[in-house]
């Protein structure tokens, strides 16, 4: 899936408003999913400009400044005296800040430990070792597939989006933490993991060998007068590979664009607003981010459009998140672009990630970003305007109807 950097947690309160760095390093603040084990969690939205964290925002203003751990104080002196086995201090500091970050009820808010810091800084590089699929926390708290990331373990396994998974190895992940569930799915390359998943009404079980996992977020081509530019995620180098693409576009003088933005989990809010710009004319609104229901900052198209005029259909499905939203969500509205595919997943909010004082991270689920047109799509997904579904069958076979359809469109 950027975090925003801020003062450690120690000291936010003592310090002005920091304009998070635009996604750069581990403070930083991004839009997306969760990618974990091979599947990472992009699901954080890029920087917005002077958020204090200093204060409560709406429900939270009557809560006190500080809470009263006495009783948490009480708990660890019981434990520690009674407990017949081996206590480790820093597990227990860690069980108190997840639960306690936990205790918001938002999928999207995590903790991560020191440990599990560096692994996710590691994942979002986009190069990691795992069965290379997009994962989140369902609302009755069962781990679903977002989707499977094209060419790898997972997809050639036969794992697809909206799966859910049952057991990992055997053992149930039903309700388990998202993080621990990602540890016992991750593993070395050459590794086998066992996942039983219930799609629809059906259980399968699936065997996967984990693979060292290299994702470039941006492939394209020109073939017959179109140009097809498809984006896997959206990172640092996003927004200038797809610019790289576009101007081959636009000197091949190509007759239209295929857009293709599915299972892309997020990523970078600023990089969906950069590829935005490619198509939008400058000041064009991309999105509008909302705290407490109140606008604290509205991205703009930057005016760099090669691609503005140039018909675009853009694909989307159940695995298009976040940061993908966005894009799409900004093209659909602005009128230069039509969707096509399936109901994309529905993330309509914004993390971002806080460096805490002994290298653990908080992710933060900070504002909601709304589309130009006035919507936010988080639970809702984005529905395109021509419907086209991809079966299991024509996955089987190597069809791809969307994409038919798509460049039926572009050539009418």
């Amino acid at each position: 899936m950027n975090h925003a950097e801020n003062q450690a947690d120690t000291n936010a309160s003592q310090q002005p408003p920091v304009r998070p760095r635009r996604f750069t390093g581990l403070a930083k603040s991004l839009v997306s999913i969760v990618l974990l084990v091979g599947v990472f969690s992009l699901g954080i939205g890029v920087g917005n400009g002077g958020v204090s964290f200093s204060r409560a925002v709406g429900d939270n203003n009557d809560l006190p400044t500080s809470l009263d751990f006495s009783s948490v104080d009480t708990l660890y002196r019981k434990l520690r005296t009674t407990y017949d086995g081996k206590l480790d201090e820093q597990a227990l500091v860690d069980g108190m800040r997840r639960g306690l970050v936990e205790a918001a009820g938002d999928p999207y808010t995590q903790f991560f430990s020191s440990s599990e810091a560096d692994e996710f800084e590691s994942q979002l590089s986009g190069s990691f070792s795992g069965i290379g699929a997009e994962l989140a926390t369902g609302e009755d708290g069962e781990i679903t597939v977002v989707s499977p990331i094209s060419g790898f373990p997972a997809e050639k396994a036969g794992l697809r989006a909206k799966d859910i998974i049952l057991t990992v190895d055997g053992e149930s992940i039903t309700g388990m933490n998202l993080d621990k569930a990602v540890s016992k799915i991750r593993g070395e390359k050459g590794t086998e993991v066992t996942l039983e998943i219930l799609r629809g009404t059906e259980r399968k079980t699936l065997k996967i060998v984990r693979d060292n996992i290299n994702i470039p977020s941006v492939t394209h081509k020109i073939e017959d007068g179109i140009g097809y530019l498809e984006v896997s995620r959206f990172w640092t180098d996003t927004a200038s590979l797809m610019r790289d693409a576009a101007d081959e576009f636009k000197k091949a003088n190509v007759r239209g664009v295929v857009l293709d933005l599915r299972g892309n989990p997020g990523g970078s809010l600023e990089a969906s607003v950069d590829a935005a710009s490619l198509w939008l004319p400058k000041g064009a609104v991309v999105l509008e981010e909302k705290r407490g229901g109140e606008v604290v900052e509205t991205y703009k198209a930057s005016g760099n459009n090669p691609l503005q005029g140039m018909k675009t259909i853009v694909l989307i499905n159940g695995g298009s998140a976040s940061a993908s939203e966005i894009l799409a969500g900004a093209l659909a509205d602005n009128k230069v672009a039509t969707l096509v595919g399936e109901k994309s997943y529905g993330k309509g909010s914004v993390q971002q990630i806080l460096p805490l004082s002994d290298g653990a991270q908080v992710k933060i689920t900070f504002a909601r970003w709304f589309t130009p047109g006035g919507k936010n799509i988080d639970k809702e997904g984005i529905e395109p305007a021509v419907k086209v579904e991809l079966t299991e069958e024509d996955f089987a076979a190597g069809r791809d109807p969307q994409q038919d359809r798509a460049v039926e469109l572009i050539k009418q």
